[in-house]
Formats: structure tokens, C-alpha cells, sequence
């Protein structure tokens, strides 16, 4: 079967369309006017979205209700090996590629800005995009989360410029070729596929020499000498040391107001609407790729103060005086550090229960420990199942693995129904009145489904 261009397809189908970074090449692939068209195991939110935009969606693996006519069939690598339609389409001789494969096609001759990391680049991705769309710059955007402000995670433009979340995962984020490379963060993560922390870091060495001749690297100052380009930008919270950096942070109103030092300017009172001091280090960043593509200042300014974030990154669900809910997708011991630092920041009086579901069984194993001291820093831990996402269990891998090593108050197990039935019968009841709560719903499962249940039970 020969393989036709982008510009020849007339259909695309999607195996596990309902993924964040899938869903987006659907939508691409749908703004040009082909047919799309996908399944994947569960209904959610984001699927019942694509249907409505006119991709039909499935939900059992039934080779006779994948079409026949597809042009291309894309997947993710998140799909078990034994998938049904997925064997019959590469036992027919379709073209079956994964989405990094499609990304790499689709960005082959445009000027592209790459986000990896591993972790902040889901945020740091949606902060950059919106910095270009609202300054009037503009650019496509694929994103690993739902921006806020357009309610999706994709958007195009007659600009040939994409912004693109560049994952580390199963080394997806090798086949791109960025002209501007961000890398956010190199802690070991996903080593059920690298193995060990030094395979993470040699990975993220290679994603920097994908940069294009006389492209940019710009990296978080401190996170791996590994990390070289011929052009390179630090950026960092508050070191000077670094070529971009923000000063005199103020927090106000559950947000910040901060300047930021530029290598040949300083952008003054630039107010950020979200949470987070970790927020504040991530809008440093893409404010350094606006100033790397000469965008006004002004503009800038303008565009960071009316960015309202990604939902499920530091989201604050309920804001009142007596009690605060944020859901974050924080699944791994320094993305839950930094969250809970940074509500600590914001509520220093306010009592903080945490809710948090681990996602996979293997980050269980390697960073209980790591979990275990996170954890410990909360006046209260609730522990859910581990959500396996594509694994198997491991024996003797639980949630319970990483209660067994917590100091101090141990934290409670429950499944999810029991949560529910704590919230309504005793959290909600028993709540510190004089001071407030904070209470948090963490996790990259399918802990999100809970976040409209408890804030039912928390308003009532």
C-alpha cells in the first residue's frame, strides 16, 4: 500500500484517540478538513469533546468497526500489544505509525518550539503557545493539556510556527528537530522504559543536539551539564547567575506579581493569576522564548496577565476564605513537592489535606521512598488504589508500599466510593472553621473524575 503526504489524506484513524497529545493530532488532522475518526477504551470527557466536533469515537477493540479506508492509522504506544484492530491493520499493510512519527511529518518544515522535561512542560508548553497566539505572533499549538483560556489542546494558525510538548516518553521527543528547545526538568521518570536515571539524562542530552543549526537551547540553570547547544539561555526562578530570571516576586490574590530580567531587557510588574511558585519559573521560561522571537514587551505583559492555566495544573477548583480545592495532575514525589510547597506558600495558616491516586505500579516501586517524605509533609494523607494505566500489578506493589515508609501520621487508604462517603460524612463536617483548609486531588489516573463529586460534597 503506498503511504500518501498529509496533503493527500482523505482519513485518518486514531488507536487511543482519547489521549492528551493523540487528541490533538486529531483535531490537526480534522482542521484540514479529513475525515478522523478513533477508538479507545473508556468514554471521558475529552472523547464525548471529539465526537462533538464531528470525530466518531468507538469503545471495544472490534476489527470490523475500524474502517477499511483509512489512510493512515495512528497510535499510541500505550496500547497493549494483543490490540485486535491494531494487529489486523499491520497484518493488512496499512500505514500504522505512532503519533511521534506523525508529529515528526507535520513539523518537518516548520520553525519549531519544543518543550520537553520531566516535568513543567505541560504548563510551561500551553504558557508559550498562549504568549504567541494572544500577542498576535501566533503559531500552532500541541499541547499535553487543556488550556484554560480555548478550552482545548490544540490550535492552528497560517503562521508556520508550531509549539509543541516534546515527551520523553518511550523517546517520543526524538524525532522532532526544534529550532527552539526548552527543557524543564531531567529527574529519572519512566524508568519501566530508560532503566536507569543516567539513560533519562543521555536521552535529554540527544533531544538538545536535535537542535536545528543555530537554534536555541534554553534550560533550566542547574539541570545537567549533559544539556549543551552552540546558542543557550538559563533561566531560573530567582538566580541571577542564570541569563533569565524573575525578581521582586510578590504573591497576591492566590497568584504573583514579579519582574523579569532578560538578557538585554527587564519586563516590569508582570502579574501571573495562577498558583504556584513553580507557575512563576515556568511563565520565566516561556517569557524567554517570547523575548528569543523579539515579541513587544507590552504585549507580553498583557498576554501573561490574562493566562488562566491548564486544567489539572495547580486548578483551583473551590477559592473561598474558609477553604481552598486545587486539582493537580502531580504524579511524581518532586511534582507533588513543589505543589504542596507551593499551597503552603499561599494558605501558611490553612490545614492541608491531600488526596492522591499513584499512577502505575513500576513509579510506585521506584520512588516509594521518594513519596513516602512528600507525603509526610501534609497535615493529612488520603492514599487511593494505584491506577495501572498500561501496566500490569507487580506483587507486593500497592498503595500501601508507600504508607508503610511514611513518617509520622499515617495516611489513610480508602477507594474511591469510601473518599466520597469521608468527604461528606467527616471531612466536610469536621473542617477547621477559624483558619480554613486546603484540600487536594493529585494524581495522572483517573482521579479527575472525582473532582466534580467532591466539590458537590464540599459545597453543600
Amino acid at each position: 500500500m503506498q503511504i500518501k503526504k498529509i496533503g493527500d489524506l482523505e482519513r485518518v484513524y486514531f488507536i487511543g484517540i482519547g489521549g492528551i497529545g493523540m487528541s490533538a493530532l486529531a483535531r490537526y488532522f480534522h482542521s484540514k478538513g479529513i475525515a478522523v475518526s478513533g477508538y479507545d477504551k473508556t468514554e471521558t470527557a475529552l472523547t464525548k469533546a471529539l465526537v462533538a466536533e464531528g470525530m466518531p469515537v468507538h469503545y471495544e477493540d472490534d476489527p470490523a468497526q475500524a474502517p477499511k479506508d483509512a489512510d493512515w492509522v495512528v497510535y499510541t504506544p500505550a496500547v497493549p500489544a494483543d490490540h485486535k484492530e491494531l494487529n489486523q491493520y499491520r497484518e493488512q499493510g496499512y500505514p500504522v505509525m505512532k503519533r511521534s512519527e506523525v508529529l515528526q511529518q507535520i513539523t518537518e518544515s516548520s520553525f519549531n518550539i519544543c518543550v520537553a522535561g520531566t516535568h513543567g512542560k505541560t504548563t510551561t508548553t500551553t504558557m508559550i503557545a498562549h504568549l504567541l497566539r494572544d500577542s498576535g505572533y501566533g503559531c500552532n499549538a500541541f499541547l499535553g493539556g487543556i488550556s484554560a483560556n480555548y478550552n482545548t489542546n490544540f490550535w492552528s494558525s497560517e503562521k508556520d510556527v508550531c509549539v509543541i510538548e516534546a515527551d520523553e516518553y518511550d523517546r517520543s521527543f526524538l524525532k522532532l528537530s526544534p529550532d527552539v528547545a526548552v527543557v524543564t526538568a531531567i529527574d529519572p521518570d519512566h524508568l519501566d522504559i530508560y532503566g536507569t536515571a543516567e539513560h533519562v539524562r543521555q536521552a535529554f542530552a540527544d533531544f538538545a543536539q536535535r537542535l536545528k543549526r543555530g537554534g536555541l537551547l534554553i534550560r533550566k540553570i542547574g539541570i545537567g551539564r549533559e544539556l549543551r547547544a552552540e546558542r543557550m539561555w538559563q533561566y531560573s526562578l530567582q538566580n541571577d547567575n542564570a541569563n533569565i530570571y524573575a525578581a521582586n516576586i510578590k504573591m497576591q490574590d492566590g497568584g504573583y506579581v514579579f519582574d523579569v530580567v532578560l538578557p538585554a531587557q527587564v519586563i516590569e510588574g508582570l502579574q501571573l493569576n495562577m498558583g504556584g511558585m513553580h507557575n512563576v519559573e515556568n511563565m520565566v521560561a516561556a517569557i524567554a522564548v517570547a523575548g528569543s522571537l523579539n515579541i513587544d514587551p507590552e504585549k507580553i505583559k498583557t498576554a501573561v496577565a490574562s493566562f488562566k492555566g491548564v486544567k489539572r495544573r495547580f486548578e483551583y477548583i473551590i477559592k473561598q476564605n474558609d477553604l481552598v480545592f486545587v486539582d493537580d495532575y502531580a504524579h511524581h514525589p518532586e511534582e507533588l513537592k513543589a505543589l504542596i510547597n507551593s499551597v503552603k506558600t499561599l494558605f501558611p495558616q490553612k490545614k492541608c489535606t491531600l488526596i492522591f491516586q499513584p499512577h502505575l505500579y513500576s513509579r510506585t516501586r521506584d520512588f516509594a521512598q521518594d513519596f513516602a517524605a512528600v507525603l509526610s509533609m501534609v497535615d493529612k494523607a488520603v492514599l487511593l488504589p494505584v491506577y495501572p494505566a498500561r501496566e500490569q500489578p507487580i506483587p507486593g506493589i500497592e498503595s500501601n508500599t508507600i504508607a508503610e515508609l511514611m513518617n509520622g501520621g499515617a495516611p489513610v487508604l480508602m477507594t474511591k466510593e469510601a473518599l466520597l462517603k469521608w468527604i461528606e460524612e467527616d471531612f466536610s463536617k469536621n473542617r477547621e472553621k477559624e483558619f480554613g483548609e486546603v484540600i487536594i486531588t493529585a494524581g495522572a489516573g483517573d482521579i479527575d473524575k472525582l473532582v466534580g463529586p467532591v466539590k458537590d460534597r464540599l459545597v453543600k
